[in-house]
């Protein structure tokens, strides 16, 4: 028999610090570059959107492929990208850590759309209260310290 999964990764992470380095002008190249290291991972980006400081993915992992390998490749490889074509000169590095929250497919058009609306989304809400809020409704304990 083979394999088969059906899991959506709604995966958030932020630059270091929380700096706002991620200048909209370059963001679709950054965006443009993460969706060619899903693809070599022979995973499916359904969306990738972001602000000033972090980054909203809505992907589905190959089945070879873990979480933990998935986003440390994404991270490192746009890092290097960033730094050595000097993409975001304020950029410094990605936070260490991410979030991962797990969806069905009646989720997926909803997360689409939210992912879609980052630059709105984040006039009324702040990126911490937004990690919080997505923390909780997962039922994942938060350390405050890390949202910092």
């Amino acid at each position: 028999m083979s394999t088969y999964t059906q899991i959506y990764y709604h995966i958030v992470f932020s630059t270091k610090n929380r700096d706002p380095a991620l200048t909209s002008d370059r963001r679709p190249d950054l965006f443009r570059y993460i969706w060619g290291i899903v693809k070599k991972r022979r995973s499916r980006l359904y969306r990738i959107n972001g602000t000033l400081d972090h980054v909203h993915m809505l992907s589905s992992l190959h089945q070879s492929c873990s979480l933990a390998d998935f986003v440390r490749d994404i991270k490192a490889g746009s890092s290097y990208w960033i730094k050595e074509d000097r993409v975001f000169p304020g950029f410094s590095n990605w936070q260490a850590g991410y979030g991962a929250f797990t969806h069905g497919m009646s989720d997926r058009d909803i997360l689409i759309e939210y992912i879609k609306n980052q630059e709105a989304h984040h006039r009324t809400e702040s990126f911490a209260d937004e990690l919080r809020r997505l923390l909780v409704e997962a039922g994942i304990e938060l350390e405050e310290r890390y949202l910092l």
